[in-house]
Order: structure tokens, then C-alpha cells, then sequence
């Protein structure tokens, strides 16, 4: 069974400043193609700023992008998961918390952040492997049965 540092090792880091603008924070999670990005102050993880984050407390309220901080819109009850937790353990956190991004912290230092995209596609690889071996037990024929002679 997958661990979330199992998930997370290798993957680039990216993190923003508290002071970082929504438009800069915007455009370096459109750049790399991401749905969140954490937001330190220092070496701490203080928040998270989300797509959610970008349309429900700038879009919808129409504040200028250019001029605030990710630190006055991001959200700071962060929902995080140990390194050595399970995939699943992750998974079920985010579905009772509503969540789409969480942070995995590793002694209390930021190690990744996991999608839950990243999530389905594990639980995805991991019920498809049960299946095959499900299949190959069901099917299994002993070797004196499939040599013997009609």
C-alpha cells in the first residue's frame, strides 16, 4: 500500500510568499499546471492558495488580483497528512473535509502536497491490481489438472 511519501518523493516543490500578489501566484500555478500552491512565511507553511481560493474570495468579490497578497485570501486551517500515512488514510481525510490539495509534512517540514487527482489515480492503479490478481486465482489451474490426459 502506497504512502504518502511514496506520493510525494521527487516532486518539485513550489511554494509562494505570504507577500506574493493572487496574480503572480496565479500565473505560477498556471505555469506549471497545478490547482494549489502553499504559501510560507519564512521556512513555515502558513496556508494554502487555491483555484477555489482565486475565484471564491477574488473573482466573486472582485478584488484586484494585481494589488493583494495571497496571505489575505488564502486558506490557513490547513488539512495536512503525515509523510507515512497511507494513500488511503489521504484520501478519506479529503473527502470528509472537502478538500482537493493536501499538504504532507514530514517532521513538520513541508514534503509535498498531494491532489486528489494524485489520489484516484493510485486508488485507480491499486483496485486494478486486486482485479488482475483476483482474476489470475479464479482462473488458476494446478499444473496436475491442466496435464492430465482426457
Amino acid at each position: 500500500m502506497k504512502s504518502a511519501r511514496d506520493i510525494v518523493r521527487g516532486q518539485d516543490l513550489v511554494t509562494v510568499d505570504v507577500l506574493t500578489s493572487v496574480t503572480d501566484a496565479a500565473c505560477q500555478m498556471a505555469a506549471r499546471q497545478i490547482g494549489a500552491v502553499p504559501v510560507v512565511d519564512g521556512e513555515r507553511v502558513v496556508g494554502i492558495f487555491t483555484e477555489r481560493d482565486a475565484l471564491t474570495r477574488v473573482v466573486a468579490t472582485g478584488i484586484d488580483p494585481m494589488r493583494t497578497p495571497v496571505r489575505d485570501v488564502m486558506s490557513s486551517a490547513l488539512v495536512v497528512a503525515n509523510v507515512e500515512e497511507s494513500y488511503e488514510a489521504c484520501l478519506e481525510r479529503m473527502r470528509q473535509t472537502r478538500i482537493r490539495h493536501l499538504i504532507v509534512l514530514d517532521h513538520e517540514r513541508m514534503a509535498g502536497v498531494i491532489s486528489m487527482r494524485d489520489l484516484m489515480a493510485v486508488d485507480l492503479a491499486d483496485k486494478v491490481e486486486t482485479i488482475t490478481l483476483l482474476n489470475e486465482y479464479v482462473h488458476y489451474v494446478p499444473a496436475d489438472i491442466a496435464n492430465r490426459q482426457p
